[in-house]
This record gives C-alpha cells, structure tokens and sequence, in this order.
C-alpha cells in the first residue's frame, strides 16, 4: 500500500514539474526557482491557514474571531491577510498585473508574520515575467488534484517543493549543487547517524535538506519531532531563504538557522553551539575561505590549515562544535583522504590518533551535481569508548567502499537507491547497515572482500595514515579467484590464432600480386 502511494506522490510531482517548466519560456532556471518556490510556499501555507480559518468560523458563536492573527499564532500556522490568500491570488489570476498582486501579497504576508521578514520571493512583477504565463502557473499549482484532504494536500505540496529543489538544482547544473545537496547522499548521512533526539547543526546549510531528512528519520522511528532543534548558516542569502521556506513547509523551527555573507569561517554565527549531530555537505577544495586571517583560530586543535584550501578547516570546524558524544557526517572531496599538502597529512594523522575517525565511506562517481571530484563521506565520534549502545572502537576505523554502488538517472548523474521501486535494491540500507552492526552492541559484523574492513589503527599507521577504502578491503572474492594460468593460456591460444590468420592473409596477398603482369614500357 505505501509503495503505491509513493508512486502516484512521484506522478503528481513530475507531472506538475513538466508542466511549470513548459510555462518558463525567457527565464533561465535560476530564477524560475524564486517563482515557482514561492507559489508552492504561498499555497502551502494558504492550506493550513484555510483549514483553521475554518474551524474559528466555525465557533463565532462562542467568541471565535477568524480573522484575528494571535489564533493563528498560538497555534503555529501562518496568518494570511486576505490580499495574499490563494482563493484572492486564482481569481486574480487572468489580470495583466498579476505580478503586482503576488508581490503585494508576498510583502502582506511578511508584515503580519515577524519569522518571514525579508524570506519570501517579490519577483512576480517583473518585465521578464509574462503576466499570462503567470497566471497559467498559479492556475496550474491551484487546481492540481493533491488529495482529498487539506492534510493530504499539505503533504503532498512539500514533497513537490522537495522534488523541484532537486529538479531546479539539475537544471542549473554546476551552480544548482551548491543550494542542493542529492537527496540520496542526504538520506545516506541521516540514516547512518540516526539523529532520534538533540541539536542538529550544518553550518553550510545550503536549502536546508539535512534538516528536512533529519525531521523524516524522527518521524519514520515514531519519534517526536520536538525532541531534536535545528542550527544552521548559509552564506548565500537566496539559498538561506529557500532553506526558511523548505523549513516552514515542514513545520521545523528555523530561528537559529543564520544567514551572514562571511561565512561560517569568519563570522561563526553559533560560536558557543556544542552539537549532538554534525551533517554538512561543505564546497570542496575552497581556497578563498579567509584562512589567511584565520592563522592561530582557536579552532585548529590539530593543526592550521592550509590556506589554499578549506577541506581540514571544516573538519576541524566540526569538531570543534560537537559535544562530548556528539557525531558528525560529512561530505568531503575524496583527495582529502590522501593528501600531504602545507601539512594536511600531519593534521589527518592527528585526528587518527584521536581517535575521532570512525567511518569512512568511499562514494560513487556522479552523485553530485556540481562537481566531478570524487568524494567521501566522514564519519566522526568525540568518544568512542564502550556505552550501553555503542561498544569500544576507540582503535578501529570502518572504510567501506560503495563506488560501484548506485544507478544512473541520467548521462551525467548517478543515486543510491533506497528501496522505494524494489525493496531488495537499497543502497542506502546495505552501506548504513553495515556501519550500525560494526558500531553497535548487538551488532553482527564481518568484513566483506571488496566491500568493507573494520581496520585497526595501527595498520592505517602502517599506511601513512592514509584513508582511501580501496587499501584496506581488498578485491572481492570473485577476483580473488582470478586464475592466471588458464587466463594467459586463453589469451595465448588468441593471439596465436591471429597471427595464423594474418599469416595466411599475407601469404594470399603475395600470391595474388606475383600473378599480376605490369604493363611494358
């Protein structure tokens, strides 16, 4: 039944992206994600508005008011001034200053809720913008079958908002990667760490799909979602504002969610933060990161980083925020895991023998959408000493290595599955699952030939601290019994076979050109 409902949930998105995009017409993707974003928020929000505006209007007779916006506030749904509600938006939909009419409302609906100010898209009144087109694509979003409950509507708009980050993020191709991070290596980082309850932090937050996967785990575990609070910092201010609405839609609270345009290096907006989960997918190899001014940062327990490049100053900015048992996941461009420059070896090989290693997960080719480095995923632990969950790993290290893992869903991009189409194809399970029996007390581990290695630390150190997965699984048993001799046999019969017939083929050559008469001078 659930496998039937995700599928007409996929129907209802693509369906709906391939019409929005048909309407684009002169707008590069870019800024058709501003439009589109903000009318599936605005009809987001207009649901649960109009399922509470009617229940008030249905208690008038006991002193209700729906039209007074502290209701709607105590009970944390947006309030929608009657410019801006979606019923007053569709109706207005065939005039030629459309635009206007959902810009105004947009700025009407920041007036009446402090939390959006300064968040919401006002493009619609724009020259590039065909009011006719416009008008189509909120008729489109209005009337669109999403369910036949205002819940089940709800539901469904955030899964579309979802689904256009990630289609938008492909259509921008190189600049969409940096707002969006794929959903599958989003899912693959929630579902290894398991944030059930605490503070989840990413300071390069981008639109916010840690947060919203992190809500889902909780939810999925039937857990609470007040028992976790989000941290986030962007530095792009139109990605921070697409991870506030991402956020909205799903009800999580993203007050401590920052935006500042230095950055998290330079201007660390959750200085005292000491987080239970780290989950970051930081730009690779940045090398205007501001490490210059940043030489003796009190950050950099186990070494300054290289000014060129930011990769050991994120690690260590994670660290540095964790709490005593807090984990981390992140994404980091695979030359990090091997490289020596200006002393990123000595800094790697400090954070080995801490102890603070615990996972590392060699990442298919073609995941990402903005980038063709290859990447790992880190894992991180503060203690790594025996608990009542946890046993004592403080001397090992996991590498698993999933580069021939996943499937492509175009030429030039590549997912893990998650066992949504076929429940015995999941990527995701098989990588996180391994990491939970070698981790966990009741866990039932064992090495895997070219797949995984529960390593001690003393062979890594034998390896220069190196940290590349392939060194340390081996080939997998079906290489393992490679044959040499009946290989080389096989291949010597081959070539053997060929030079007889290459033989046999100048010899008719020759024949033939002896018989030719040339002709007499």
């Amino acid at each position: 039944m659930a496998k039937k409902k995700e599928t007409v949930e996929e129907a209802i998105e693509k369906t709906l992206w391939k019409a929005a995009d048909k309407l684009r017409k002169n707008i590069n993707a870019a800024e058709y994600k501003d439009v589109v974003l903000g009318l599936i928020f605005l009809k987001y929000i207009s649901i649960a508005f109009e399922k509470m505006h009617a229940e008030l209007t249905a208690q008038i007779g006991e002193g209700a008011d729906p039209e007074d916006r502290e209701e709607y506030i105590a009970e944390n749904v947006f309030f929608v001034p009657p410019s801006a509600r979606w019923s007053f938006l569709q109706s207005n939909a065939k005039q030629t200053n459309i635009g206007k009419i959902v810009d105004d409302g947009m700025d009407a609906i920041e007036f009446e809720n402090a939390q959006l100010k300064g968040i919401l898209p006002k493009v619609y009144a724009k020259q590039n913008l065909d009011p006719t087109s416009l008008g189509e694509l909120i008729d489109l979003i209005g009337n669109i079958n999403f369910g036949e409950t205002k819940e089940r509507s709800a539901d469904v708009l955030g899964h579309v908002f979802e689904y256009f980050l990630g289609q938008f993020a492909l259509a921008e191709g190189q600049k969409g990667g940096q707002f969006y991070t794929p959903r599958s290596v989003v899912e693959l980082l929630v579902e290894m760490l398991e944030p059930y309850r605490g503070r989840v932090f990413d300071p390069c937050c981008g639109s916010g799909g840690m947060f919203v996967q992190s809500e889902k785990f909780v939810e999925d575990h039937q857990g609470k979602i007040s028992d976790i609070s989000v941290y986030g910092q962007e530095s792009n201010q139109t990605t921070w504002r697409l991870a506030k609405m991402n956020l909205a839609i799903r009800g999580i609270d993203s007050s401590q969610v920052k935006w500042n345009a230095e950055g998290s290096f330079l201007n660390d907006a959750h200085k005292d933060l000491k987080a239970d989960y780290i989950i970051a997918n930081p730009p690779f190899n940045v090398s205007d990161w501001g490490g210059d001014l940043l030489r003796s940062d009190a950050r950099w327990q186990f070494g300054a980083p290289p000014v060129g490049n930011a990769n050991f100053g994120w690690l260590q900015h994670f660290i540095h925020h964790l709490a005593p048992t807090g984990q981390a996941g992140v994404v980091l461009a695979k030359g990090a895991l091997t490289s020596k420059t200006s002393g990123e070896g000595d800094i790697r090989k400090r954070l080995i023998e801490e102890g603070l290693i615990d996972c590392v997960v060699n990442l298919p080719a073609k995941l990402f959408l903005n980038t063709q480095i290859p990447a790992a995923l880190w894992f991180l632990r503060r203690k790594k000493v025996a608990n009542p969950k946890y046993r004592d790993t403080a001397n090992e290290i996991l590498f698993i290595d999933a580069r021939n893992l996943g499937h492509l869903i175009s030429r030039r991009n590549r997912e893990l599955s998650n066992g949504s189409i076929d429940p015995n194809d999941n990527d995701i399970n098989r990588i996180s699952s391994t990491y939970h029996n070698w981790r966990n007390v009741d866990g039932t581990y064992e090495d895997v030939a070219g797949f995984c290695a529960s390593v001690p630390v003393s062979k890594v150190a034998e390896l220069d601290y190196v940290l590349t997965p392939g060194r340390y699984v081996g080939l997998p048993d079906e290489e393992d019994d490679f044959n040499f001799v009946e290989r080389f046999t096989e291949l010597k019969t081959t070539l053997e076979k060929q030079l007889k017939r290459e033989a046999d083929l100048n010899k008719i050559i020759a024949e033939n050109l002896s018989k030719i008469e040339l002709p007499k001078e």
